[in-house]
This record gives structure tokens, C-alpha cells and sequence, in this order.
């Protein structure tokens, strides 16, 4: 048993090296996440007006077990801001934790760069807001509020204080997407945000966004690796009923 989650990881980076490399003759089918077809549509309309856009990364340090949603966030900043690094006025992320600000700073100005818009970067449109989770939101709640914003995306490991930034989003009449790995923060977005991400769907954001070949294999390895864990239920659940187990 204690072999089983190395396990899982070998063969999950295995099965991301192996699709990584296989070239497709033709672009991936995903099915379609509403929350991400209204995504565009307000990144559109936020360079069409000169607002700006807001991402959210949360608090959790990479170093710990819920590392993982930083990272997604930070995959998806990296597209977002070379959607609209051409704004008026450029997008900020915030967030709060010291490193995840400081990749953020980095992610943005790649961004930028991969836009030919390298010029306009500025160091200051990734800040630490508060290095715990309540005064990182405390601290993101006033941008919502005096800087033009008008889409905000919370994309990483979120608690209960996302709740609050659900709602100065709301009362600026701003666009808002919520997505955490947190399940608590899920319900609570999925009941506070006009749209929500739900489950697996933040670490399939990049995919939908950027569609590079190592972002359409990750969804493929998530999508063997549920029909492994099926099977295994239905498995375990079949000897469980002959009394094997």
C-alpha cells in the first residue's frame, strides 16, 4: 500500500512523457466549459474598454501538498497576460505568498514577451497582498475597488476568503472566475461567483487556454487516470460481493 502513491506518479509522468511526445495530426476535441467561453468573452471586452484585468494566485507555498494550484494559476496567467498585454491598462496578480508573487512578477513579463509587447511590462503588476490568506484578500479587495478592474480570475488554493473577493467583485460589477483545489472554496465560489470551475477543470484551464502539446497531454493522463481509479472501485466492489475481500 505504501508503494501505491509513488506508484501513481511514476506512472502518471510516464504516461505525460509518452503523449508529450506523440504528435497529433489534428487539433485535441475538449468539450466545452462554459465559465471559460465567458472568460474570453471578458477578456475581450476589458482590452475593447481599457480596464483591467485581476488574477488571484492564493497563498499555498509550492513546497507544500497543495503546491499544485499555485502552478496551474501561474500556467494560466502566462496566456492571459499575452492575451492582453496590449490593454491600456495591464493586468495585475496578486497574491499571498512570497515566491508565488515573485513567479508571478516573472510569468507576466513572459507573457508580455511572447506578445511582442515586451516593453510595457511593468515589475509592479505582480504584488504580494498579505502573507496570510485574510490579509491577502484584505489587501487585493481595495484593487478590485479603485483600479479600474473589471474581470478578476481566483485561480489557485483558496479558503473561506474567497468568498470575499467574490463579493467586491460583485459589488464593482466585475467579471468574475473562481477555481480552487480546496473543496470547502469550491461550494463557496460555486455559490458566490458567476462562474466556477469545479473539480479537475483548474488544472485543465491551461489546456483550454494555451492547447500546447504538454497541455493536452496532462488532460489525457487525467483522463486514464479516472478510468483506472473506475475500474478499481467497480473492481474492489465486485470482490467485496463474492466475498473475496
Amino acid at each position: 500500500m505504501n508503494l501505491l502513491a509513488p506508484g501513481l506518479i511514476g506512472l502518471s509522468a510516464l504516461l505525460l512523457l509518452l503523449f508529450s511526445l506523440i504528435k497529433r495530426k489534428s487539433p485535441p476535441t475538449l468539450r466545452v466549459i462554459p465559465a471559460l467561453t465567458r472568460l474570453y468573452r471578458a477578456l475581450g471586452l476589458s482590452v475593447e474598454d481599457g480596464t483591467r484585468l485581476l488574477v488571484g494566485l492564493g497563498g499555498a507555498s509550492l513546497l507544500t501538498p497543495n503546491g499544485g494550484a499555485p502552478l496551474a494559476g501561474l500556467g494560466m496567467l502566462r496566456h492571459l497576460a499575452e492575451r492582453t498585454s496590449l490593454s491600456d491598462r495591464p493586468p495585475i496578480a496578486v497574491a499571498g505568498e512570497a515566491s508565488i508573487a515573485l513567479l508571478a512578477q516573472d510569468t507576466l513579463e513572459a507573457g508580455y514577451e511572447a506578445a511582442g509587447a515586451g516593453e510595457f511590462y511593468q515589475p509592479t503588476a505582480g504584488r504580494l497582498t498579505g502573507m496570510t490568506p485574510f490579509s491577502s484578500a484584505a489587501g487585493a479587495m481595495p484593487i478590485l475597488r479603485d483600479e479600474n478592474v473589471s474581470a478578476s480570475v481566483l485561480i489557485g488554493h483558496f479558503g473561506t476568503e474567497a468568498a470575499l473577493l467574490a463579493d467586491a467583485a460583485e459589488r464593482q460589477n466585475a467579471f468574475l472566475l473562481g477555481a480552487s483545489d480546496d473543496p470547502s472554496t469550491q461550494a463557496a465560489l460555486y455559490a458566490a461567483a458567476p462562474e466556477a470551475l469545479i473539480g479537475e477543470e483548474l488544472f485543465a484551464a491551461g489546456a483550454y487556454l494555451g492547447a500546447t502539446q504538454s497541455h493536452t497531454a496532462s488532460l489525457t493522463v487525467q483522463d486514464i487516470l479516472r478510468w483506472l481509479i473506475i475500474l478499481a472501485l467497480l473492481g474492489g466492489a465486485g470482490l467485496k460481493l463474492v466475498g473475496m475481500i
